[in-house]
């Protein structure tokens, strides 16, 4: 398991490191392959933030408590995800076992226009996945839509998002 730390606005002491990093580890029987985790730890007008991010073969588990101790944040955090896993353990038990994923990388493009301005950029580990399998991970990273490459579509991109008035979209783009 390959664990990053990330502090913002304080500075968290190896206790509470190791405290996280041993509750994290209890996750890792869940998971074949190595797991990347991401956890960043906040402090802000006495609300302790821990926000764990675990990625491991394109799927991502993603968890954010705030609470008056950063104990209890972790503690929090880790526990909505191993609900995220359990809600999902046969569907992610058969994803996390089926290597035919074939690796395509996406990364967006810097469109520099003086009217608009660029905040954040990411680049995507893009998987080619079912409509079912992008509705299933954008809901376990709390998203309103997910980017993804269409398995049924021959490959085609697409987004899929959540409708105000209930149920999915689906975005595909015309090749």
């Amino acid at each position: 398991m390959n664990i990053t730390f990330t502090d913002r606005k304080m500075e968290s002491s190896g206790m509470l490191r190791e405290y996280a990093e041993k509750k994290c580890m209890k996750l890792a029987p869940y998971f074949d392959k190595e797991v990347s985790v991401q956890i960043t730890f906040s402090a802000e007008r006495g609300m302790h933030t821990a926000e764990i991010t675990m990625q491991t073969q394109g799927l991502y588990f993603r968890a954010q408590e705030r609470t008056g101790n950063m104990y209890a944040s972790i503690d929090g955090a880790i526990a909505s995800i191993d609900k995220q896993i359990q809600k999902n353990k046969t569907k992610l038990a058969k994803r996390l076992r089926h290597e035919s994923f074939v690796k395509a990388m996406g990364a967006m493009t810097d469109y520099s226009d003086e009217s608009f301005e660029i905040i954040r950029e990411k680049t995507l580990d893009v998987k080619p996945m079912t409509v079912e399998d992008a509705i299933l991970q954008m809901n376990l990273l709390g998203h309103t839509f997910f980017f993804f490459i269409n398995s049924e579509k021959g490959g085609a991109p697409c987004v899929v998002y959540s409708r105000n008035d209930g149920g999915y979209g689906l975005l595909v783009a015309k090749k």
